[in-house]
């Protein structure tokens, strides 16, 4: 293998070109990659210590993803000109890398490792995120650490009805479809994206479609590797004493078995403990010198009786057969002030969801590489520790909790209403309460309950659940509603939501090789049955988005006026669009195409706003009748005000049938008058008739 000088491969992929070179940048780290695709450039590194961290039992890996705003010709933005915490976007993406690396290292490997992905450059139509993935895999695979890949991932969308791998921006905004797709030469490995309500057929097209699309990324690493990889440093994992692990399960095993049929979770725990504690006191040694090797034997015969229970008696750990549901309740409209919420229990998985709705002032700003946009539709998800029995300290939302969120914001958004038709911004928190599997699908199903009781039109209720899979040679089974166990000690963790029509959004782990298309089929389509389980289960409390917001909730009504009335509707300084506020209390957001947007809860100040608004706004009508006050006479006429700050001129002529010869005669400042529009000339000048005013009314009256 050839270490010396930079390396790089450049081949077309989807008809852009795609380079990935090591050997110029980054020589001190354990492996490093320059990904470039079209003219986004993302370095990425691969480092791990040469010695295991001592007295830990897991695997210390740390991936990171960062935007540079160089990257895109920017300098950030508030009081501080220098990156700081990381993005929703960087720390998706950062999952998105630690997530089919990490089954990939080998068992008991405990030296500290880092990956590193760092945007260069984003030419705003490639998303770097795929890339980044690209070059963490060639990072590794360079590198002298010990790892299974190399792996690669691509992005699937659906244009036209045609899939397209690694759809540019432009492409994505007409797509239906939008999966991440990362895998190895042989198998699938981990799924991550949403779709239109797309039918269980048409995704297991698109993973595998994306499967032998991401292939000659394989090819390239393992040429490059040929090229210029190191050689991997020596690893033994650590030994398993077989005599003392067949001791640990023949002490262990009758009683291990009672302890993992007892239903609840805490129950089912203490009762596991006791066990555990029995064991180790008495294989543990004198002086409890192999206790922690005891405990962690023990560990592996749970493991595998927990398996062998799920393959040969298909019985679970809760009693449960391989695709029941656990007991599901529902409740909707259980706080009293909130504009939608809902309590939705499955088991001992409970989510507390509220929906709140509010107007444009409420989007979300974002600042992101490719510009800024906003974002109307936004989902929180909290995880307290008391939602397990745990006592830790609260901080900041954590990457597991984003990420739960942002699957849950997937799954909804494909059945919210146009923004045409509901203008409002929505927010949804999800308060996990207890936890015991899968609460980001209890809070799929709970935040489509409360967006029904808060009456927001949403195209279908959606539900999720989550998959499991346990394979041990060829016998496979595949499990429904997984338990937090059932994750932990199986081999998939797959994630689905959707309506009755369509998968909505998907996510998936895999620990093992050999998925195969026809279990991929199964998994769907057992997710798909427990998803109308749950729907029908949901309906039972609320079928339908209830026709009435909350009275809580504010009221929007959108009017257009001329762009070129703005001004006249903010007054300089904001003056006449604050004095509205101030005097009715309502909220008004104005968009720069004349959209004007203005919420209330009360009727009477929405509808005494809009009168304001549309008086300081309105256009003059020729040929319309208006009733106008005199605002000023001279010699040759009237000046009749016929909206708030609108006026046009009656000329004497056009006062009455009869000859004129004074204008106080007729009409006095301050007097309401008739006054039908002749004209409005070019540049915004109105002529007035009140001859014609009372013509036209003397006429209706003799009609009549």
């Amino acid at each position: 293998m050839s270490q010396s000088g930079p390396h790089r491969i450049k081949i077309d992929f989807e008809g852009r070109p795609l380079t990935v070179e090591t050997g110029r940048m980054a020589k001190q780290a354990g492996g490093a990659a320059l990904v470039q695709y079209g003219e986004t450039v993302v370095l990425v590194t691969a480092t791990a210590l040469a010695s295991p961290r001592e007295g830990i039992d897991f695997f210390p890996l740390t991936c990171d993803y960062q935007e540079k705003t160089f990257a895109a010709g920017k300098i950030p933005g508030g009081f501080f000109k220098r990156e700081g915490r990381p993005a929703e976007k960087e720390i998706l993406t950062s999952r998105l890398i630690d997530r089919p690396l990490r089954p990939l290292f080998p068992a008991g490997f405990n030296s500290e490792t880092q990956v590193i992905a760092t945007v260069l450059s984003h030419d705003r139509e490639n998303d770097p995120d795929m890339l980044a993935l690209l070059g963490a895999s060639t990072a590794l695979v360079l590198s002298d650490i010990p790892w299974g890949g190399p792996i690669a991932a691509v992005r699937i969308g659906r244009v036209g009805g045609r899939f397209v791998l690694n759809p540019t921006t432009t492409q994505l905004a007409s797509s239906d479809m939008n999966v991440i797709v990362a895998g190895s030469r042989e198998a699938i490995v981990m799924v991550e994206g949403g779709a239109q309500m797309a039918p269980e057929a048409d995704l297991l097209e698109a993973l595998f479609t994306a499967h032998a699309g991401l292939q000659p990324l394989i090819d390239l690493q393992e040429e490059l590797r040929a090229r210029a990889g190191k050689r991997k440093r020596s690893f033994t994992p650590p030994a398993v004493d077989a005599a003392l692990e067949k001791q640990v399960r023949e002490l262990a095993l009758p009683k291990l078995r009672a302890a993992l049929a007892t239903p609840g979770k805490h129950e089912r725990y203490a009762a596991l403990d006791a066990v555990k504690d029995e064991v180790v006191q008495a294989l543990g040694g004198p002086e409890g010198e192999r206790a922690k090797e005891v405990a962690g034997l023990f560990g592996r015969v749970k493991k595998q009786v927990v398996r062998e229970t799920i393959i040969h008696d298909r019985k679970r750990l809760d009693g449960r057969g391989l695709t029941d549901i656990r007991p599901i309740t529902c409740e909707v409209e259980v706080l009293p002030r909130t504009h939608g919420s809902a309590l939705f229990t499955r088991g001992e998985t409970q989510a507390l969801v509220v929906s709140t709705l509010g107007t444009s002032s409420d989007e979300q700003k974002i600042d992101a590489l490719i510009g800024e946009t906003y974002k109307k539709f936004m989902l929180h998800y909290n995880f307290p520790p008391f939602s397990t029995g745990e006592v830790k300290f609260l901080r900041s939302p954590g990457r597991r909790e984003i990420g739960h969120g942002a699957l849950a914001e997937r799954a909804l958004g494909p059945v919210l209403p146009r923004e045409e038709d509901f203008p409002y911004t929505i927010r949804i928190v999800s308060e996990i309460l207890e936890s015991n599997g899968s609460s980001s699908m209890a809070t799929v199903c709970g935040g489509s309950l409360s967006l029904m009781d808060a009456g927001v039109p949403v195209k279908a209720p959606v539900a999720g659940v989550a998959m499991g899979l346990i394979k041990e040679g060829e016998e496979v089974r595949v499990l429904s509603d997984i338990l937090g166990d059932e994750d932990h000690l199986g081999d998939m963790d797959f994630k689905v939501a959707g309506t009755e029509s369509g998968v909505t959004a998907v996510q998936m782990d895999i620990k093992c090789t050999g998925v195969t298309r026809a279990i991929m089929q199964e998994a769907l389509e057992q997710a798909r049955v427990a998803r109308l389980h749950i729907l029908g289960k949901m309906a039972e409390a609320l079928s339908k988005p209830r026709t009435e917001l909350s009275t809580y909730a504010p009221r929007i009504v959108t009017i257009h006026i001329k762009p070129d009335r703005i001004r006249d509707l903010i007054g300089p300084g904001g003056k006449v669009i604050r004095a509205i506020v101030e005097e009715t209390g309502v909220k008004i957001d104005v968009e720069d195409d004349g959209t004007v947007f203005v919420a209330s809860s009360d009727g009477a100040a929405m509808q005494k706003a809009l009168d304001k608004i549309r008086g300081i706004t309105a256009e003059a009508e020729v040929g319309k009748i208006y009733r106008g006050t005199v605002r000023k006479i001279v010699d040759f006429g009237a000046f009749v005000e016929i909206f708030p700050g609108t006026d046009g001129l009656v000329h004497i002529s056009q006062l009455a049938e009869e000859r004129v010869r004074k204008v106080s005669d007729v009409i006095k400042e301050g007097e309401v008058i008739p006054v039908k529009v002749l004209e409005v000339d070019k540049s915004g000048k109105i002529r007035l008739s009140r001859k014609e005013a009372l013509k036209e009314a003397g006429q209706q009256e003799a009609r009549s």
